[in-house]
């Protein structure tokens, strides 16, 4: 069992569980982020962290903070379930919602034409900032 000291706060303990949980959460991150073609660096700025610790989430030697992951879910287009190593359950589904077709059609596009999408969004994004 490994225990974290935090100035001013009592030392959490984390089991061989969780750190395997962590572990195994990072690695899917990562496997889902290369499949989308995102960089470390672009994750990092959507998330307000710095490289390094995207880094260290990937590899499991931080985890990331449960608030974030709808977040990650959303960027890397998953369900929470599915980023968090669940099976979702079947059910019924409605239509899926304009973006996340839109989303799913840039995906299709060649890898150059996505740079360029994303490279526009970016540029949008900061404006609306």
């Amino acid at each position: 069992m490994v225990e974290i000291y935090l100035p001013g706060i009592e030392p959490v303990a984390i089991g061989p569980d969780e750190k395997a949980f962590f572990a195994q959460l990072g690695a899917r991150m990562a496997h889902l982020r290369k499949e989308q073609s995102i960089t470390q660096v672009q994750m990092a700025e959507w998330l307000g962290v710095s490289q390094q610790t995207v880094n260290a989430y990937e590899v499991g030697r931080r985890r990331i903070q449960v608030s974030a992951l709808p977040t990650v879910a959303r960027l890397l287009g998953v369900s929470l379930e599915e980023l968090l190593g669940e099976t979702p359950k079947p059910g019924k589904r409605g239509p899926a919602p304009k973006l996340q077709r839109q989303l799913e059609r840039i995906t299709q596009l060649p890898k150059s034409r996505q740079k360029f999408v994303m490279e526009m969004l970016d540029t949008v994004l900061k404006q609306a900032s």
